[in-house]
């Protein structure tokens, strides 16, 4: 249990430097380098949660699977927090509150949404995927391979 709680946190941490990266960055991003950064955040967010995950919990087959699912969690709150963030800062954190308040599900829609096409961005499923699959592969590769003490 304490492998997946500190995965957890420390998939909270990556995902918060994650926004704090899109927040610092967004008015220089193309589509092309937001999408890199959205896929390298879930890529890098699944491993570390994954190795923390192996090197703790061993041959936990319950943890591995929790770390896969936190670390696309932390995929695609990284990306939703961002969305607010951003908004605040190019309108105001007013504009913010009367948003969520009449849309609250807004930054998922926008996570889901191209918005070229008004179609499925296909890259934001991936994400997720890349992500679980990350941290399920590392902390089965760490933990099949540890002794259980």
């Amino acid at each position: 249990m304490g492998a997946v709680f500190l995965g957890f946190f420390v998939s909270v941490i990556v995902s918060m430097l994650y926004s704090g990266l899109i927040l610092a960055t967004y008015k220089d991003q193309s589509v092309t380098t937001a999408t890199t950064l959205y896929l390298g955040h879930a890529l890098i967010n699944g491993a570390i949660v994954g190795f923390l995950i192996g090197t703790v919990a061993h041959r936990n087959n319950g943890a591995w699977i929790s770390g896969a699912i936190i670390a696309a969690l932390g995929a695609f709150f990284g990306y939703t927090n961002a969305i607010p963030l951003v908004f605040a800062d190019a309108e105001s954190p007013g504009a913010v509150w009367d948003l969520v308040r009449y849309e609250p599900f807004w930054p998922a829609k926008a996570w889901w949404t191209d918005r070229a096409t008004d179609g499925v961005d296909w890259f934001s499923p991936l994400g997720l995927l890349l992500a679980a699959a990350a941290a399920w592969g590392l902390a089965y590769l760490i933990g099949s391979r540890r002794r259980q003490v």
